[in-house]
């Protein structure tokens, strides 16, 4: 059998590791690093734990090993290395990164920042960010962004205003916002939404509605309404639901007639 038995076939243990690239595409070295004597010591690995390479699993790797050198990167050129080093950074260095070119970063800084120090990126140009915003936004600053221009942030502020705030958000022109509202909006309010263009709409107020105002559903041109309607409707209108042109329909409200006669 010929051959050097002592070279690892490619991909088993042992194999050489893939070249370390930095972020513009050259071969990373450890001679050429200011971090060098970190190696000997574990606090950093060539193709593994390394700041300049520019994968970010690798960068986490290093700022999580190393964090009080996050500090030192919170302006370098990679905008990777800067989501990173924000990450890690103290809290105290991070308000100059809300102006920050790249919204990856603002947004990493919009879930680290004490909620004083972030309030004004309720306002940033990009969505992803204000919808970080408006995870942590209390109050006021929350029920404000039912108007936000952007429909995934009004979900959010949807999903989060109180309760009593979510008239605002009644006629909102996307339907999953809608849907949201439905579903958290109080119950003296809900009926308002019964007559919403999107079904699905319709069929969160059929769940929540109490179940002697249910009456307003009970002819809509939609089975799944009709259905949940039929499911929790006071048993004198259920002869209604026995005719129903839909056999799933007929056969509950049969079979809820037969068990409130028994």
């Amino acid at each position: 059998m010929s051959g050097n038995t002592d070279t690892p076939p490619p991909g088993r243990a042992g194999a050489e590791p893939a070249e370390a690239l930095d972020w513009q595409g050259r071969p990373v070295r450890c001679q050429d690093c200011p971090h060098e004597d970190m190696h000997e010591i574990g606090r950093c690995d060539l193709g593994k734990i390394c700041v300049a390479d520019r994968r970010g699993k690798r960068i986490d790797g290093f700022f999580a090993r190393n964090p009080e050198l996050a500090t030192r990167y919170l302006n370098h050129p990679y905008f990777e290395v800067r989501l990173l080093a924000a990450k890690h950074a103290s809290l105290f260095l991070l308000a100059p990164l809300r102006e920050d070119p790249e919204p990856d970063v603002r947004i990493m800084v919009a879930y680290r920042l004490p909620l004083a120090r972030m309030r004004d990126m309720r306002k940033d140009p990009d969505p992803r960010v204000r919808m970080a915003v408006t995870y942590r936004l209390e109050g006021s600053d929350l029920v404000a962004m039912l108007g936000d221009p952007d429909y995934a942030v009004r979900l959010v502020a949807a999903r989060r205003a109180p309760p009593g705030t979510l008239v605002m958000a009644l006629y909102d022109d996307e339907a999953e916002v809608r849907r949201a509202v439905a579903g958290r909006i109080p119950l003296a309010n809900l009926v308002t939404m019964a007559g919403d263009p999107d079904p699905l709409v319709r069929l969160a107020v059929a769940e929540r509605l109490a179940p002697e105002r249910l009456t307003v559903l009970m002819r809509d041109p939609d089975m799944r309404v009709r259905f949940a309607v039929a499911e929790r409707i006071p048993g004198r209108h259920l002869p209604t639901f026995a005719d129903d042109e839909v056999s799933e329909i007929r056969e509950l409200a049969l079979k809820r007639l037969m068990s409130e006669a028994g």
